[in-house]
């Protein structure tokens, strides 16, 4: 009996959690494509009648929209915050003496929930409570910052909010990969007379590419799923100016009640996920496949 228990205890133990990803997650996957595929609207029906929600989605100009701003939002978030979090990893790494209480500020926001970051950026933004009531309370009468009420900067408000909430996240990676280099290369180079600009550019940071990699996995797949942050701070407007295919879904399902089209967009939110993960993964395990 001991035996048997020491043989299958640890399945008993891991059934009931593999049971509930099975049906939770992959199972509604399954669901979600089946309902994309029929004419689903307020309430799901199940006869499948082909690309249909597919055709509507693509046709949308809000998909559109939101397809856009995914891009524009996506490029200037990854780009950015990998910038900043390197500059701030490598000052770090200088052995500065206030390092502790640096990496705390920064590190800070990523304990802030999405929707907490976005309603402080919200009040930041507010022309008539933050910094353009700030700076014209300064006596600068015609100061203008109303990006979070213009459809055509709105979008840009929402980079700023993810890249504060998410840079110092990109700075303790970068400062991890700083530290793991092997220190003799470094002093190696020093004694050459090569500059420090020269060893961060030619020698550390080119050999911290699977620490890029894995920063940019990360911070893709947070833009590709950014919802709360959207509603918080703009709430998808002015109108839908600053839609993603995330809020777009929840509108679909939600608001407009047209369960086809928030399972099609959800569908292809999932393939943009799998074109920049499954990539990743194959790398991964080709490289200790070859190691």
């Amino acid at each position: 009996m001991s035996e048997w228990l020491e043989n299958h205890l640890p399945k008993m133990v891991l059934a009931p959690s593999f049971i509930a990803v099975l049906v939770f997650v992959y199972g509604f996957i399954g669901w979600t494509a089946w309902v994309s595929l029929t004419r689903s609207k307020l309430l799901p029906r199940y006869e499948i009648h082909g690309f249909i929600q597919y055709d509507r989605l693509f046709a949308s100009p809000r998909w559109d929209t939101a397809m856009n701003n995914l891009f524009i939002f996506g490029a200037l978030f990854i780009v950015i915050a990998m910038v900043l979090g390197l500059l701030l990893a490598i000052m770090l790494d200088q052995k500065i003496r206030t390092e502790g209480v640096i990496r705390t500020i920064y590190l800070y926001p990523m304990a802030l929930s999405m929707i907490v970051t976005g309603t402080a950026w919200k009040w930041i933004l507010n022309p008539g409570l933050g910094i353009e009531a700030t700076v014209r309370g300064w006596g600068f009468e015609n100061f203008s910052f109303d990006w979070v009420v213009n459809p055509d900067f709105a979008i840009y408000t929402i980079v700023l909010a993810a890249v504060w909430q998410s840079s110092g996240f990109v700075m303790a990676l970068f400062l991890a990969g700083l530290r793991s280099v092997d220190g003799e290369i470094i002093k190696a180079a020093q004694v050459d007379g090569i500059p420090t600009w020269r060893i961060y550019t030619a020698i550390i940071i080119p050999s911290m590419a699977p620490i890029f990699l894995s920063a940019f996995i990360v911070l893709a797949h947070l833009a590709i799923k950014s919802f709360d942050l959207v509603i918080a701070l703009t709430g998808g407007g002015p109108g839908y100016a600053t839609d993603l295919p995330a809020t777009y879904m929840y509108a679909m399902a939600f608001s407009r009640g047209d369960i086809g089209q928030a399972a099609s967009s959800a569908m292809i939110m999932m393939l943009v996920v799998f074109a920049i993960v499954v990539p990743y993964l194959y790398s991964e395990l080709r490289a200790k496949t070859d190691g």
